[in-house]
């Protein structure tokens, strides 16, 4: 029997789908693929496909658009994905919690959603190896402002893109911003006369970016005065959230700013190619703060290390 999404909200206060389902969307999103999600999860491509079919009967609405080329969120999906992707988030940290509450090995990391999303988590198995799998490491998340971490648990590491005043010695920049412009590959077959020339003929083209830049973050004019502009000014297309920027590419709806390794998982299954080998640096750094109470963790020092050694890479 088909569950309507107006079914399940009578039925029960928490009548959600399954969580096998929820983490198979989950892996199938962002690897954007059913079969690299199989591999991840040690099952078969058929089996994916058939929690993702059951899935989208259950919320009567399609979650990805199926093609010979693979797969793709639709709009439904991507909103979804946001929303399963941040609750699967907190059950993980509170399960973590509760799993030992004798185990005082843990480190916790504020920062941004969007370097959080593109930057820690494709690195998370890896600094989770470099600390030692009896440590736990918990990721603390805000939208614009570190002001806006909740009062507990206190981070002993905070990223930001804003220098901030901080004690002696616990302020490390981990990363200088480079900065590239970046399209599907699907744009470049289609604007490859424009590409190919110089950048002031980029009129005719759409540039991709967020609404309200992330902290200070870079934005269009701070390439184009490192490259020089366009004559005719271009078409824009801004979005709340720099992964719907990112999707945008992915669908050819135009080019958008890169951040050097920050956009890896894109580049691997390829849904994004970089325009230019050479990234314009900029004179801005993204920081490492070990608070106070980092600074008497030894743990917090050595994943501020860890980051700055691999977003440099």
């Amino acid at each position: 029997m088909q569950i309507s999404s107006i079914d399940m909200r009578r039925r029960s206060r928490f009548q959600i789908p399954a969580a096998s389902a929820l983490i198979t969307f989950e892996s199938a999103a962002r690897h954007g693929s059913f079969s690299r999600a199989a591999e991840e999860l040690r099952t078969s491509q058929p089996a994916i496909s058939r929690h993702i079919a059951r899935l989208e009967r259950e919320l009567a609405t399609p979650l990805f658009e199926r093609s010979r080329t693979g797969v793709r969120l639709t709009n439904a999906g991507v909103q979804f994905r946001d929303a399963v992707v941040a609750g699967l988030g907190i059950i993980h940290w509170a399960a973590t919690d509760v799993a030992d509450q004798t185990n005082e090995q843990q480190v916790v990391i504020a920062c941004s959603h969007c370097v959080s999303h593109f930057a820690l988590m494709p690195r998370y198995s890896k600094l989770q190896e470099a600390l030692g799998e009896n440590v736990r490491v918990r990721v603390l998340t805000y939208h614009r402002d570190p002001k806006d971490l909740p009062p507990n648990p206190i981070a002993d590491l905070i990223l930001t893109w804003n220098k901030p005043r901080a004690a002696p010695g616990s302020l490390v920049p981990i990363y200088q911003e480079a900065v590239g412009p970046i399209c599907s590959p699907s744009y470049i077959a289609k604007h490859e006369d424009v590409l190919n020339g110089p950048v002031t003929g980029w009129g005719e083209l759409t540039m991709l970016g967020v609404s309200q830049p992330y902290e200070g973050s870079a934005v269009w004019d701070d390439w184009f005065q490192a490259v020089g502009y366009p004559i005719s000014p271009p078409k824009t297309m801004v979005f709340d959230h720099y992964t719907y920027v990112l999707e945008a590419v992915a669908a050819g709806r135009g080019i958008a700013l890169g951040w050097r390794g920050f956009f890896d998982q894109y580049v691997q299954s390829g849904t994004v190619t970089a325009l230019t080998e050479k990234f314009v640096e900029l004179d801005s750094y993204y920081y490492g703060v070990l608070t106070k109470k980092g600074r008497s963790t030894p743990l917090a020092r050595r994943c501020l290390d860890f980051l700055k050694q691999s977003i440099e890479q």
